[in-house]
C-alpha cells in the first residue's frame, strides 16, 4: 500500500466546537418534544375523530369535539408550554465572537464616520 492510500484509509474524526455541540442538543430536545406531540395527536384524533358512527353524537368539552381539545389543543399547548420554559431557562447564549466591524481601531471609526 503506498503512502496515500494508507491516508485515505484512517478515519478522521471531527472535533465540533462546544457552542456547536450544545446548540444542537436543544434542536433535538426541541423537535423531540414536537414529535412526542405528534405521536399523541394523530393516532388520537384518528381513533376519536375520524372512527365515530353518529357524528350527530360528537362528545363534546367545553362545547369542542372532545377529540379536537385533547388531540390538538392540548398537545399544542402543552409543546408550546415546554417549548417556552426550555427556550427560557435552558438554552444557553454562547459566544460567537467579534464581528470583523468590532475589531476596527477608534481612530478608524471616527474617521469612516465623518466621511459623507
Amino acid at each position: 500500500m503506498s503512502e496515500n492510500d494508507q491516508k485515505s484509509a484512517e478515519v478522521v474524526e471531527l472535533e465540533y466546537d462546544s457552542f456547536f455541540l450544545h446548540a444542537r442538543r436543544e434542536a433535538i430536545i426541541i423537535f423531540l418534544s414536537w414529535v412526542v406531540a405528534f405521536l399523541w395527536a394523530v393516532p388520537y384524533c384518528y381513533n376519536y375523530g375520524y372512527s365515530i358512527e353518529n357524528p350527530a353524537e360528537i362528545p363534546t368539552t367545553f362545547g369542542i369535539p372532545s377529540w379536537l381539545l385533547w388531540g390538538i389543543a392540548m398537545p399544542w399547548l402543552v409543546a408550546d408550554i415546554f417549548t417556552t420554559w426550555f427556550c427560557f431557562r435552558y438554552m444557553k447564549d454562547g459566544e460567537l465572537g467579534k464581528a470583523s466591524d468590532e475589531e476596527m481601531d477608534p481612530a478608524a471609526s471616527e474617521v469612516a464616520e465623518a466621511t459623507p
